[in-house]
């Protein structure tokens, strides 16, 4: 029996969090919840915050007031390798990876549970291959990373996250680049991890058709939070994207049976 309550709590909860360049404040008392297990999509206009708000969940911004929890435990009391256990993060720039193979970056997966001189087992190798078989790259695999297309490069940034085992996957706009297929495949695959995710959407359809929930962001505020169906309104798309369409729904379900929203844009009228 679980007598352990923090199941019962948030994954990650964001407290009352402002964020200041200079003296701009950049987010504004943002508070966030994201339960255990959900798909939590992040949208909003450019400049809105999303990409600051992100970056203060995994620690590159600390932010100036309120607190950001992770399993009941404020992230900056945390030591940077046991976060960096729990969480891993995709982004939408894939960083250059000087020659490193398609393998040896799955590989940095792992970083955080070696020591500096300690070796890859054969258990490990077999973890990194496996992921990179499920994220359909073996015949990539002794490949320079650089090489690799746009679309490859970010299925093996999720490769290293599914060796890293974390219990968040955190993605700013990981499929902005990417042709369409790809950004179906990506968010799937991302889906079919079964852990938390919180990634933010450029693509307002993709992220109605993925998510549990959405937030969005407006002007470094929270505008609203909820289901695709309730958030997703032609008031809102107007009122936080300045955009005039219409919302009707999607011919598949959710897998949890909800309807999914789809956005028809209407052109000359803005």
């Amino acid at each position: 029996m679980h007598t352990h309550t923090s199941l019962n709590l948030p994954l990650l909860t964001v407290n009352n969090v402002s964020w200041r360049v200079d003296n701009t404040l950049i987010l504004k008392h943002i508070n966030v919840s994201i339960e255990r297990g959900k798909f939590i999509g992040l949208i909003g206009p450019n400049g809105a915050g999303k990409s600051s708000l992100l970056r203060c969940l995994y620690r590159f911004n600390q932010p100036s007031a309120g607190d950001i929890k992770f399993n009941d435990t404020d992230i900056w009391q945390l030591k940077s390798e046991d976060y960096a256990k729990q969480v891993a993060v995709v982004l939408q720039e894939t960083p250059s990876q000087f020659n490193l193979s398609l393998f040896d970056v799955v590989a940095l997966g792992l970083t955080p549970y070696k020591t500096l001189f300690s070796s890859t087992t054969q258990a490990d190798k077999q973890k990194i291959a496996q992921a990179i078989s499920r994220v359909g790259l073996e015949s990539h695999s002794n490949q320079s990373f650089d090489s690799l297309s746009g679309g490859e490069k970010q299925r093996a940034l999720i490769a290293r996250a599914i060796v890293q085992q974390p219990q968040l996957l955190i993605m700013d706009e990981p499929t902005s680049h990417l042709d369409v297929k790809y950004q179906i495949q990506l968010m799937e695959l991302a889906k079919s991890l079964g852990i938390t995710v919180f990634a933010s959407f450029h693509d307002l359809n993709l992220a109605a058709a993925m998510c549990d929930e959405l937030v969005v962001i407006k002007n470094g505020e929270i505008a609203s939070a909820g289901k695709p169906n309730k958030v997703l309104t032609e008031q809102m798309l107007d009122e936080v994207f300045g955009v005039c369409a219409q919302v009707n729904t999607h011919p598949q379900t959710a897998s949890n049976g909800e309807s999914i929203p789809h956005i028809t844009y209407y052109y000359g009228y803005q």
